[in-house]
């Protein structure tokens, strides 16, 4: 069963790359915002605010999932695709160029789909902005070092996502932490 499933992911993968990297970000960034309220906000599961994992599935699915597809093709194409200068000149790259203006469009874009205002949106970033970028230094570089050295292009998205089911629980957290009444510690 398990070949099979992966013969089909692949097949799919190859004829409608964007599409499937697309749907899959979008879902597991979906399941980061089901963690976030669940397991750090401690909501029961029938109070989910799952128009809050929509938006979630939404960023991944037209945003976040287009994003590193086009990206990871574009390190690949114009940085090179092997050896050990190149996967540091795309960690690099990756963290010092890709990262802030993506996390800074991502948290302006779930503002607005949360409905705030741009002075809202702009205290948010100045809250909580430099923290998110720091927390994503602590965890990335390493993940992509073995992004970039150890997964073929075409699945590069797929274990980054994978990975981001964690970083996306933070992301969800953090992004939302002023709608979040009292958040108990995780004991």
């Amino acid at each position: 069963m398990g070949s099979r499933l992966r013969t089909l992911y692949n097949s799919l993968l190859t004829r409608h790359p964007v599409i499937v990297q697309s749907v899959q970000a979008g879902a597991l960034m979906g399941v980061g915002d089901v963690l976030a309220q669940a397991a750090v906000e401690r909501r029961p599961l029938r109070e989910l605010d799952l128009f809050r994992v929509g938006r979630f599935f939404g960023i991944g699915l037209c945003m976040v999932g287009p994003g590193l597809r086009l990206w990871y093709g574009a390190l690949d194409r114009y940085v090179g695709s092997q050896g050990a200068r190149i996967v540091v000149r795309k960690v690099a790259l990756d963290q010092g160029v890709f990262a802030p203006l993506f996390l800074g469009n991502f948290l302006v874009v779930l503002g607005v789909l949360q409905g705030r205002d741009w002075q809202q949106i702009k205290r948010k970033m100045k809250d909580e902005y430099s923290d998110i970028l720091f927390n994503n230094w602590k965890l990335w570089p390493a993940v992509q070092l073995v992004n970039f050295y150890c997964v073929p292009l075409h699945h590069q998205v797929l274990f980054v996502q994978t990975i981001a089911i964690f970083w996306n629980t933070y992301l969800a957290w953090k992004a939302n932490s002023s709608e979040v009444k009292a958040v108990e510690p995780l004991t």
